[in-house]
Order: C-alpha cells, then structure tokens, then sequence
C-alpha cells in the first residue's frame, strides 16, 4: 500500500486521557490541535467522543517469523495485528529461518514491512551467527544496511559467554546501538517447563529458577556499566530482576528493561490446566512477582511494555505440555491488557501509558518518527482507544495468523477503533482498512 494525501479531523478526542480537543491529521503529518477546529473541505470526520488519543504504540519485541516459519506469521499479517492493537511500528526479532544476522536478511524484513504498509517494520539484528552464542555476526553491517539496525538480540537465546557480551556492548557504542538480553542462563533451566516453586513441586514438572534470569541481569548491568554503553532487559518477569534493575539505575547506568502484558496479569497457577497456551519462556511466575512487576512499570524502573508477540500454528500448541512450544501472541490484546492491569487499577495514567508503550520504547530503539508528541507538526502516527469498551477475547477473529492466546475467552476492557499511519487510517471502527 502507499499512502495518500488526506485530511481527516478528529472531534473531541481526550489526548493523552486529558480534556475534549480537536485534531486536524494533514497527509502525514498533524496540521493543528485545538478546540472547535473547523474541518477542511473534503476531510474525513471522526467523532471520537470521549475516546483517549495516543501516540501510535511501538513494540520492542516482535516475532514476525518471516522468512522461514510462514506458518505461524507473516509480516503481513503480523503488522496487520499490530495496527489492530494500535501500534504503528514493531521492532522484529531476528530468530527467524534464516537468522538475521546479516545485513542482507535485516534488509529483506525491512523492505517487507514497508511493502505491508500497516505498521513500520525495524528489524533487529541478531547478537551471534546463528544465535549460537559463539562468534559476533555482522552488527556493523547490519546497522549500516538501508535497514539502520540499533538493536541486537538473540532473543529466545541467551548470551551467556561473558567475553561475547562484553565484546557486543563495547562494539554497539561505535554507533548508540543497544543489546538486548534474554536473560536465562541456560544450564539452569535444563529441560525447564515452568516457574519453580510450589506448584512445579507440586505438578511434578521441572522448574526454572528465578535466579536463572537474575543472575544473567546482574552480570549484564556490571557489565555495560564497565564498557559504558546500553543494555536492555527483555521480558523481565521476577521480582528479584526489579530489584536489580532499580539498583542499576540508581547508580546512573544505563540500564533499559521490559515488562510483558501476560507476565502483569498472569500466574504460574494456571500451568495446573496443563493447557500448553501457557508454556512462555520465561515462564508464567507468581502472584508476588506479577504485583512487582506492576509496581516497577508504574514507578519507572521498567521502561516499557513489550509484546513478545510469539505466534505458533496450532500443532505446536495443541499437543502435551512437555513437546509444546513456548510463546503467546499479544499484539491485538496487549494495550487491553495494559488497562486491566495498570490504568483501571490506578497504577497508571493514559499519559503514562503513552509514555511506557510509545515514548520510551521509540526512545530505546532509536526510532525516528514514532514516540512523539501529539501536536502540530509532529508525524501523524496515532491511536484512537474506547476505554469504555468491554468485550470478549475471540482468536478467531485475530488479523495475525497465529491464535496461540492465554486470554481466549476472557473480557477485557478497551478497544482501538483507530490507528493512523502518517496521516493514514490502517484501521477504522475496528477494522482493518
């Protein structure tokens, strides 16, 4: 799809949760904000009553799956997830087939999302070749590549080679770029299937320690304070990881951490259904790590809210526990998710909420164009959300290719009616255009 010159008003939108204001969207970019605005001849007009309009959410951890795994998503259809979820741009993680650990395979994503035309598309290059944790891939060229990589991880791997990491933190200084760590230390969670604790004791399944992702978190803000360059903490899920996140940024390093939609609301407890939807790497924790990590988003100690949007087609879900693959989509459910948990709940504000789901993760990412205020002259990517909204969560009526959710079944409040792209409408009442 390309874009088109259009002028589209919104009437009464609640910017940021605040007061009704208008705002006049001109081509790509947001021509005026303000109070009664008069509409243009021929614009569009949505009336968007007391809707909160935010800025178009960005996605720090995305598996597109393409190329190689088809199957479970495409970048089509992954983007088109994402502008329903109301994000404008993702950040694509490089395990797919094969791995994006050049600067050819880095490009190849990018140019795909810019043909989907539903949300900008900024791979991330892997770590290692191969993700195998032994030789650095090509970081400079990747970051060099019409793709401008400045993020690396071997996300669904950890680094867990010192000396590897160390070398990756101090080669991404050369050009602000930033790694992202999986933090598991992978002889520690051996054959591992779900958090350890009284019920992995008590299901007879193999546990994996909270201590498994702390103590890569450790070492990996010791080391980026040595080099002085940027780490960043994906998916953190424990509330020993908060502890030690909150410590690093108490001495000023510069530290960045992720916290996902599933690991604010769900809990370990519902590993005893032995229903695999719920097999996630790192796993589902317990009720007082889920009440840390809440408190962390809240006060800034974690960063952001990231998907990892992990989608499986359903033979690698509907099979026994032990032979299922780990991984949840959640880019369609993930700001509904972020209400349930933090807003409806008063730990945050929708201002906030802009600031943990968009600024900061445009921020982090380097990514020019998104994360931006919404005011005249600023690119026109933006969501319009019905916090009044409640309804059922239904995959079968998911636009991604995958329907490997925990939240089947389950209401949920909020719903993005609207999601702009440079001025572009990819969704409209709800619906993909």
């Amino acid at each position: 799809m390309t874009a088109t010159t259009v002028k589209t008003l919104l009437r009464g939108a609640r910017i940021l949760g605040g007061e009704p204001q208008d705002v006049l969207i001109d081509g790509e970019t947001i021509a005026a904000v303000g109070p009664r605005l008069d509409a243009p001849e021929g614009a569009a007009v949505v009336e968007a009553g007391d809707r909160i309009l935010l800025p178009g959410l960005v996605d720090l951890h995305t598996h597109l799956r393409e190329p190689g795994r088809e199957d479970s998503e495409t970048v089509l259809t992954g983007t088109k997830a994402a502008a329903v979820g109301g994000y404008t741009a993702v950040h694509a993680m490089a395990n797919t087939f094969p791995v994006a650990d050049t600067a050819g395979v880095v490009e190849q994503v990018w140019r795909l999302g810019r043909e989907s035309g539903y949300c900008d598309v900024q791979p991330v290059g892997a770590v290692t070749v191969g993700l195998e944790g032994r030789k650095l891939a090509e970081l400079g060229a990747m970051h060099e590549s019409a793709a401008g990589v400045r993020v690396f991880s071997d996300d669904g791997k950890c680094v867990d080679d010192a000396v590897i990491m160390r070398r990756a933190l101090e080669y991404v200084k050369a050009f602000d770029g930033v790694i992202a760590q999986h933090a598991q230390e992978p002889r520690l969670t051996e054959g591992a299937q779900m958090n350890e604790g009284v019920v992995s004791a008590e299901l007879g399944l193999a546990g994996w320690p909270a201590v498994a992702e702390e103590s890569i978190i450790a070492r990996d803000v010791l080391l980026a304070a040595h080099v002085g360059s940027r780490v960043h903490i994906c998916h953190l899920s424990t509330a020993g990881s908060v502890e030690i996140v909150r410590w690093a940024k108490s001495k000023g390093w510069d530290v960045t951490a992720e916290v996902t939609p599933h690991h604010l609301l769900l809990t370990d407890e519902l590993v005893r259904s032995y229903d695999p939807v719920y097999k996630v790497n790192p796993p589902l924790r317990t009720e007082a790590d889920v009440l840390a990590l809440r408190e962390a988003l809240a006060d800034g100690t974690i960063d952001c809210v990231a998907t990892d949007h992990a989608p499986h087609p359903h033979e690698d879900k509907d099979c026994e526990w032990g032979a299922a693959a780990m991984g949840m989509v959640g880019l369609e459910t993930a700001l509904s998710v972020v209400q349930h948990t933090m807003v409806d709940t008063g730990l945050l504000d929708w201002s906030q909420v802009a600031d943990r789901m968009s600024f900061r993760p445009a921020v982090i990412g380097r990514l020019a164009g998104h994360g931006r205020p919404i005011a005249a002259g600023e690119p026109a990517n933006l969501t319009l959300l019905d916090p009044s909204y409640r309804g059922v969560v239904n995959p079968a009526e998911f636009a991604s290719r995958s329907r490997n959710t925990p939240y089947r079944g389950l209401e949920l409040p909020g719903r993005v009616t609207h999601t702009f792209l440079r001025g572009r409408a990819t969704v409209e009442d709800g619906k993909l255009t």
